[in-house]
């Protein structure tokens, strides 16, 4: 490899790759987008960075055809089909297909929150979570029943919506077999053979095994326990 770098000692076969690699010393970009006028150390980033702007996705998943604009991106994407997870957690060995995926994860362990809400503050480990939890103060629904129209902020609140299309009841009780479209449906049923009553009126002291029940009885009582 006759031509070396004088800054580093690196060495190429090729004058070209010398100058290249030159850039990273000398910090020239000499290579311009021509749309948004983003600068690059050599071509090739820049053709990869065109992508962006052109809409190409050269690089094709063959097994589910989906493409990508970056060759980099498709390989994260095809362990997703092998089930192949190379990558793992040093604290608790769960294992990943894609670095992101086990930096997401890590976040359980570090209880990092980088993802924080501008109205409100609270913050999240997921900019997923962020997003969600931002319909609250947007009244955005964008999941919409295609049976009723009724229209949720959450898409797993309307996956369980839909059962009471299907008729579907996955949640059954195991002491008297009655099944429920709800998880949340079943505990409440639940308490009526263990008897607990978490839900208590703070001014009676009558406890309640369902919070609507509790509801129900400040109304019905407005004058001396809606208060509580």
């Amino acid at each position: 490899k006759p031509f070396c770098c004088d800054v580093c000692k690196m060495s190429f076969s090729e004058q070209g790759s010398l100058k290249t690699h030159q850039h990273i010393h000398s910090g020239e970009k000499p290579f311009c987008c021509d749309v948004c006028k983003k600068s690059f150390r050599q071509q090739n980033d820049l053709k990869r960075h065109q992508r962006i702007h052109s809409g190409e996705k050269p690089f094709c998943c063959d097994v589910c055809k989906k493409s990508f604009s970056q060759k980099g991106s498709l390989q994260t994407h095809q362990p997703m089909h092998s089930g192949e997870k190379p990558i793992c957690c040093d604290l608790c060995k769960k294992s990943f297909s894609t670095q992101n995926d086990l930096k997401r994860h890590q976040r359980i362990h570090s209880g990092e929150k980088p993802f924080c809400c501008a109205l409100c503050k609270m913050s999240f480990s997921q900019q997923t979570d962020l997003k969600t939890h931002q319909r609250i103060h947007s009244g955005e629904k964008p999941f919409c029943c295609d049976v009723c129209e009724k229209s949720f902020s959450h898409q797993s609140n309307l996956k369980i919506h839909q059962r009471i299309h299907r008729g579907e009841k996955p949640f059954c009780c195991d002491v008297c077999k009655k099944s429920f479209s709800r998880q949340n449906d079943l505990k409440t049923h639940q308490r009526i053979h263990s008897g607990e009553k978490p839900f208590c009126c703070v001014v009676c002291k009558k406890s309640f095994s369902a919070q609507s029940s509790l509801k129900k009885h400040k109304r019905l009582n407005v004058d001396v326990c809606s208060k509580s």
